[in-house]
């Protein structure tokens, strides 16, 4: 089944191109079908990137959904063209009263900021409030992931000494778990961050299950036991050339940042990456979508609490 988006987003042409279904408006409309919906509260600067990115991962399952693309009001996006917000973009505010079978927050650009120091965290803490009983299940992803744990479960981030870039290999924890189901005991996955959490306070939590890690990178899939709240610390949305671009960035800017690490052939950056880590990027949105999203919320989406 395809994802439901509107026919001009930029995503469109390029998912058409890679053979995935995508319907408009006006087809999904004729459907005698509820599509799950799910709203994206956009937080990177590259929202066109980022959007295409999800898009494409949230398209790779049976099931019809039909998505609402979110951009903070206390921030203002620099990088995104206006008439591209003004398209395709809503608020926060102006979707209060509608309920969401699933919400992905995504990662920001802002690490070295304490929470309180981000322009929108105000904002952003009534997201995540808001979501506790109008959204049924919440994926927060990297900077998300740190900013959803420390609200909700007071789980500090703390700073790294240097950029931790590069495809790291992970370990499956609990492979029985639903968000897991059908990965490899070992698998790859990107991470592009400056800070990290600590397993020790993850465990003192308690109402967290860490469902994957890895010995370089740290704690990467946790989700609380009723599979209301999914946090991935790392990327695995990324395209196969996105470190590079960030290297390539960083680099233009003289920060003293690492190679991305196991992402080069040979770790030589005159070398083209490849892809390790997309069919569990596909399987861990797929999972998501129908254990955590499609297989518990509501048919009737009003009964959500």
């Amino acid at each position: 089944m395809p994802i439901r988006i509107p026919y001009s987003l930029p995503a469109t042409e390029t998912l058409a191109r890679e053979n995935i279904f995508v319907m408009d408006e006006r087809r999904a409309s004729t459907q005698d079908i509820r599509p799950l919906r799910i709203a994206i509260l956009n937080l990177m600067p590259t929202k066109i990137v980022t959007e295409t990115q999800l898009l494409r991962l949230l398209s790779n399952t049976p099931l019809q959904v039909d998505v609402c693309l979110l951009t903070p009001e206390s921030h203002c996006s620099r990088n995104t063209p206006e008439e591209h917000l003004a398209s395709f973009y809503t608020t926060p505010s102006a979707i209060r009263g509608e309920k969401f079978d699933g919400m992905i927050i995504t990662g920001a650009p802002v690490e070295y900021l304490p929470f309180e120091q981000v322009d929108y965290w105000e904002e952003l803490k009534g997201i995540m409030a808001w979501a506790k009983t109008h959204v049924y299940s919440t994926m927060f992803v990297c900077w998300g992931a740190y900013a959803g744990l420390y609200y909700n479960h007071g789980i500090e981030k703390y700073p790294l000494a240097r950029k931790l870039s590069g495809v790291y290999r992970h370990t499956t924890r609990l492979p029985s778990h639903p968000l897991v189901r059908g990965f490899n005991t070992r698998f790859n996955a990107p991470h592009s961050r400056y800070s990290y959490v600590r397993r020790e306070d993850i465990e003192a939590c308690g109402d967290l299950l860490t469902l994957a890690d890895s010995e370089e990178a740290g704690v990467f899939l946790l989700a609380s036991a009723d599979g209301r709240e999914c946090y991935v610390t790392g990327h695995p949305e990324y395209d196969f050339d996105t470190l590079r671009k960030e290297y390539e960035r960083d680099v233009a800017k003289g920060e003293d940042v690492p190679v991305p690490a196991h992402y080069f052939p040979q770790d030589d950056p005159t070398q083209t990456p490849v892809n390790t880590w997309r069919a569990h990027a596909h399987l861990l949105y797929s999972n998501w979508l129908n254990y955590f999203v499609y297989q518990n919320t509501p048919y009737d989406i009003k009964e959500i609490r």
